[in-house]
């Protein structure tokens, strides 16, 4: 297997390991050292992995960055009642050019899928978010992506890509495997009306701060249909985080981005999720706590898991069919959790990128709004791109 890329977790954070409790989630972890080179992947769910990458920044001025602070903090977290074998793979780092690292990152990504190993992404810049999704090109037909984030990072695609302009590569570069994109927690000012015109052109989903601080509830069918998460820091509040990190007043708080984190990990389908944009400074505690938190409420969420997807029999949910507008809208609902999906028809003459009968995850909110004869929204949309 090749993971030459990676190079192994510095000895000054495997130092301090060594004086956490025996309890600590560091003293629990499968780590990569100089001395033991990469852990043995069998029975591991889940792989950390650090990314030191940030060329792409539009700020760059070649500053170097580690991730010594998030482990450290994270190692000495205590794991719930988890019973999941998790590995720290260490780092890659930066490649001769950017391509070389993302090839590394596609590349890594793409062995640990394949063996059904998530693995967490700790990354410089969220440009890398497109390695990440190319990595899926053989993988899956096609890819739902969430970006926790206060801009939609569409940018320009004829441009070459930064960290705030990936996601227009990710629509328009070949193969074109993008069926969703989704963004949660977007700040209006921080972008162009004709970005916010595009995302409803193409029918993809997003979810407004003030949407999702209301009623972050919302955002849960978004994050059990995704196959990719990817959170940008600068969409957590300047007050929550340290000195280099500050990028707005106005953002999601600690407790929002981790509830988001345990809704990715909850899911079903989400099969990697990186954290991006990470600025150590001198008085870095908070924001590596916070990355440690959230890594922490992933994993938590991936432990409680529960198979409740299978619509093959009739025994495990309930089935609903509500008429709007002479459409007739087919709900169902899981016996096990509870949890709400809605059918998108198949549309025999058109080149169809979906199976027979795609259901979608939805909210119970939306089978009571189609009852009051309001189409979802979410329906709405995964039925035009279905159409197009």
């Amino acid at each position: 297997m090749n993971f030459n890329f990676l190079s192994p977790v510095s000895d000054l954070v495997l130092a301090h390991n060594e004086l956490l409790e025996s309890q600590a989630l560091g003293r629990k972890l499968r780590i990569h050292s100089t001395q033991n080179g990469i852990p043995d992947l069998e029975n591991v769910n889940i792989a950390i992995l650090g990314v030191l990458e940030n060329r792409n920044d539009v700020n760059y001025i070649g500053e170097e960055f580690q991730l010594n602070e998030i482990r450290k903090s994270f190692y000495g977290l205590f794991p719930g009642s988890w019973n999941t074998t998790i590995a720290d793979l260490g780092d890659i780092n930066k490649g001769e050019s950017i391509e070389d690292t993302y090839f590394a990152l596609k590349e890594v990504i793409s062995i640990l899928v394949k063996k059904n190993i998530i693995p967490i992404i700790l990354g410089g810049t969220q440009d890398l978010t497109y390695a990440n999704y190319r990595a899926y090109d053989n993988l899956v037909p096609m890819v739902n992506i969430v970006n926790v984030d206060s801009k939609f990072d569409l940018g320009d695609s004829a441009k070459p890509i930064k960290n705030n302009s990936f996601v227009g590569k990710i629509i328009l570069d070949e193969p074109y495997n993008l069926f969703n994109y989704a963004t949660i927690g977007y700040q209006t000012y921080f972008n162009s009306q004709e970005e916010i015109d595009l995302m409803d052109s193409l029918y993809f989903e997003s979810y407004r701060l003030g949407q999702v601080s209301s009623n972050i509830t919302i955002v849960e069918p978004a994050l059990r249909d995704a196959n990719i998460v990817s959170i940008d820091l600068s969409s957590v509040k300047g007050a929550e985080v340290s000195l280099n990190q500050k990028y707005s007043p106005n953002g999601l708080d600690g407790k929002e981005i981790c509830a988001i984190a345990r809704y990715a990990g909850i899911s079903n389908k989400v099969s990697s999720f990186g954290i991006y944009e990470y600025k150590p400074s001198k008085d870095d505690e908070i924001t590596s706590m916070l990355v440690s938190q959230i890594l922490w409420y992933f994993i938590e969420g991936v432990n409680f898991r529960v198979n409740d997807d299978d619509f093959s029999d009739e025994n495990n949910y309930q089935k609903f069919i509500v008429l709007v507008d002479s459409e007739e809208l087919v709900f169902y609902k899981s016996n096990k959790t509870g949890r709400w999906w809605i059918e998108i028809p198949f549309l025999s003459e058109v080149n169809n990128k979906l199976k027979r009968h795609t259901l979608l995850p939805c909210m119970h909110q939306d089978y009571l709004d189609a009852c009051n004869n309001i189409v979802p929204d979410r329906w709405y949309k995964a039925f035009q791109k279905n159409s197009v």
